[in-house]
């Protein structure tokens, strides 16, 4: 059975008809009679011949829908039940074009792929690139299906193609490069249905957008999509609409220059937004002004960013975004008062697996980064067997977080997220419990007998940190070589109970990052004796800042850098949320599938477009550092690189699950890991997408800028001070050793300013630098040579 499509085939002479606003249902067979026109034939060779004004009038295809409401092709009038499940990739770049079409072939043809027999056609567009149709994925938008591809195709993914209304010029059948025998295909009943429960069970339409409050297709709300409505998207609190508003209060938008204030607007967004194109797109397209200019003219909303991104934009303050943001009620940026961490944008996080996808819709994109930083140990320890190479040392994926918050912050929200991954461990626990209480009562039944029960060494693997030392040591060395898992929502339990002991609990948690021997001695033959080649034990703690620090008070013997720290963003005058955001029991289902599959796998692996990124990360930042001479941003880099790296493999593992869900089912995918236990090595490689590349960027950025934010100067005080260095080494400073020395015969302010702080620290200042230099000139050792410009005193410097 063929499926309809919406069409326009602007040829008909009636003005009512042959517009952008039209679009009415066809049969397949009616397409291919348009296809094969004469007259679309020689229109698409005029176009290529120069006249390209006549693209305008190619007749176009709707790929989304086979029906509008009145034949109006507009958001307002679709019709969500004629959604074909179908979307087109446009290659704009000509140099692409070929690659993407062999690539294209490739991926639907490898039937171990995610886009296997996916392409349903590929044409050439009037300008000679390129139209690819694909078969939308079960569960994915139409934005979430574009950019995946793209990232497997390595092309840009255009904004532009991701509304539910686009329309895609045809050019006929003599540009037809491919196409499947499913193409227009209606799918059966029983496809539909699942693809419409798929998205009902994200809180989404039939169709994959946001439910209105008023839809007939169930009880579900629009609040807990990837990427919700832009109305959803505030800066501080304040939606974005609110301050576009404000913007355009002292200005008057005209018709006539609809067009320049939207480049204007698209300029001054990049100061709230952290210069991110892709939310600016999503914030014009939803700004009325604009919406006009894209239904009247297809405006391309992309080339907009882009040209926005020209401007000099450093020396263009953007005052009207600042007048709009305090009437709008948000605190400006040049406030002395304003928190440096909260000035920043959000960062966002491309779409994520199954299980890291749901672990971040039960708690709001808001708390998108902490609830991340929270579960990745947690993964890491059900993926107990799974080694990766990081720098040419294979180790398992030990991870430590912290989660910082005020009170009321939200962090209690990622506490059953963190249940729901633990869950199937909790009923294990249970069962050693009781076991444990058995024992116990039989202990007491007889304490005054010779012959007492023997305790049961029991693989305990979730430890309560409200423990002593001896007894975690204990669990630690009974786990069987697997991962041991601790999470606490009260960072002041490890405070208060490990108040005399802190420095054991730093050297554990050192070790347990690196997977070293842990040996404990006791010379009581009572006393716990623990011998562990391997510690294997990851953290996730939640606590408020000042607990922060009383967990970790060393600063210098690397027990702060193997932490990853996320903050919860400031809600202190947030409103209270319309639709909280829990944890559904589908959620927590789909988390739980995940967890299950995750401990099947075993083995080494080597992900090098990994190591590249992570390496081209370290890099960046190295030379950032160096230019600033920021010694804590460079030291900090090395085990960032590391920990980002564990994280997004972490994320890469979920992928591997979900696609194996997807293609065999959940009890499918268990079966093929225990059938082929290697099949996950296979599918990890496959899962070093471009889209989990570039979360590695966003991840390594907010780790280390967190750190600095919580630990830089406490970084530098303790570096700098004298307990830090041997009293021995710091006599042995001599006349090659000082500023003076380092300097060159001829030598500038800057070069002396950068010495003295090299050597004696970043709290110098210029003027201490500039009386050096005056005391050095009355003692005679330089004299000056022009304005910044020194030269040293040869007799002296022999």
């Amino acid at each position: 059975m063929k499926q309809m499509i919406a069409v326009n085939s602007k040829n008909t002479g009636d003005q009512s008809k042959d517009n952008r606003g039209y679009a009415e249902s066809w049969t397949s067979e009616q397409l291919d009679g348009l296809l094969s026109e004469d007259w679309l034939r020689k229109k698409v060779a005029d176009i290529r011949g120069g006249n390209e004004k006549l693209k305008d009038w190619l007749p176009f295809i709707c790929p989304h829908y086979s029906a509008f409401r009145n034949n109006h092709r507009a958001q307002a009038d679709i019709i969500p039940d004629t959604f074909t499940f179908m979307t087109c990739v446009d290659v704009d770049d000509k140099e692409l074009v070929d690659t993407a079409i062999q690539r294209a072939f490739e991926l639907n043809e490898d039937p171990d792929g995610d886009w296997y027999d996916q392409v349903l056609r590929m044409e050439y567009s009037a300008r000679k690139k390129v139209h690819i149709y694909i078969r939308i994925p079960k569960g994915m938008t139409i934005e979430e299906a574009q950019k995946a591809f793209c990232q497997e195709l390595d092309v840009p993914y255009d904004v532009s193609c991701i509304t539910p209304e686009r329309f895609i010029y045809l050019t006929g059948k003599d540009e037809e490069i491919y196409r499947s025998a499913h193409w227009l295909e209606q799918l059966s009943d029983e496809e539909l249905a699942e693809r419409r429960e798929a998205y009902l069970n994200r809180g989404l339409d039939v169709d994959g957008r946001p439910l209105k409050q008023d839809s007939p297709a169930g009880n579900h709300t629009a609040e807990k999509t990837l990427n919700p409505p832009t109305a959803q998207l505030t800066y501080h609190g304040i939606p974005y609409s609110t301050i576009i508003n404000e913007w355009l209060e002292d200005k008057n938008v005209k018709a006539g220059d609809r067009h320049r204030t939207s480049l204007t607007l698209a300029d001054q967004l990049r100061y709230i937004t952290d210069n991110d194109a892709s939310l600016i797109e999503r914030i014009l397209r939803e700004t009325p002004f604009v919406k006009e200019i894209i239904e009247e003219r297809q405006e391309n909303v992309t080339k907009t960013v882009q040209d926005a991104q020209k401007f000099d934009f450093l020396h263009n303050t953007p005052k009207r975004m600042q007048a709009a943001l305090k009437r709008a009620g948000v605190v400006a940026d040049d406030e002395a008062d304003s928190d440096p961490l909260e000035e920043m944008p959000l960062p966002q996080l491309p779409r994520m697996p199954q299980g890291v996808k749901e672990s971040i819709d039960a708690v709001g994109p808001n708390l998108m980064m902490p609830v991340v930083t929270a579960i990745c140990p947690v993964i890491g320890m059900l993926a107990t067997g799974v080694k990766l190479d990081v720098h040419g040392v294979k180790n398992t994926l030990n991870l430590i977080a912290y989660i910082v918050g005020d009170f009321g912050s939200g962090k209690g929200k990622i506490d059953p997220v963190v249940d729901a991954w633990t869950a199937e461990l909790m009923q294990q626990e249970k069962i050693y419990q009781d076991q444990e209480d058995e024992w116990r009562a039989k202990m007491l039944a007889n304490k005054n007998k010779k012959e007492q029960p023997v305790e049961p060494k029991l693989p305990v693997r979730l430890l309560t940190l409200n423990n002593t030392v001896a007894n975690i040591a204990e669990r630690l060395a009974n786990t069987d070589e697997k991962h041991a898992f601790s999470f606490t929502p009260e960072a002041d339990t490890v405070a208060k109970q490990w108040k005399s002991s802190v420095n054991d609990f730093s050297v554990m948690v050192r070790q347990s990052y690196d997977g070293s021997r842990y040996y404990r001695e006791a010379r009581s033959a009572e006393a716990v004796n623990v011998h562990i080649e391997r510690l294997l034990w990851n953290i996730t703690m939640c606590g408020t800042p000042d607990a922060l620090y009383r967990v970790v008070n060393n600063y210098t013997d690397g027990f702060q850098s193997r932490i990853a720290v996320a903050k919860t963003p400031d809600n202190t005058y947030m409103p209270l949320e319309v639709t909280p955001y829990v944890l559904t029991d589908r959620q927590a289902e789909r988390i739980q599938q995940v967890a299950h599959l995750l401990p099947l796998m075993q083995g080494e692996v080597t992900l090098n477009k990994l190591e590249a990124k992570g390496r081209e990360w370290v890099e960046n930042v190295r030379l950032e550092s160096l230019k600033s001479d920021d010694k804590v941003r460079a030291r900090q880099r090395f085990r960032v690189c590391v920990t980002t790296q564990r994280m997004i493999c972490c994320l890469m593992l979920c992928k591997v699950c979900e696609t194996l869900i997807q293609k065999h089912g959940y009890q499918g995918a268990e079966n093929l890991l225990k059938m082929k236990p290697h099949v996950w090595k296979e599918q990890l490689q496959k899962a070093q997408t471009q889209q989990l590349l570039e979360a590695y960027d966003v991840v390594a950025d907010y780790l280390i800028d967190t750190a600095l934010y919580f630990f830089r100067e406490r970084i530098e005080n303790a570096f700098s001070s004298r307990n830090y260095v041997n009293a021995a080494d710091r006599q042995r400073i001599g006349k090659n050793d000082s500023i003076f020395a380092r300097l060159d015969v001829d030598f500038g302010f800057e070069g002396a300013l950068q010495h003295s702080i090299s050597l004696k620290g970043g709290d110098v200042s210029r003027n201490q630098v500039r009386m050096m230099l005056k005391n050095w000139k009355k003692q005679g050792l330089i004299v000056q040579t022009e304005t910044g410009r020194y030269r040293k005193v040869q007799e002296v410097c022999h």
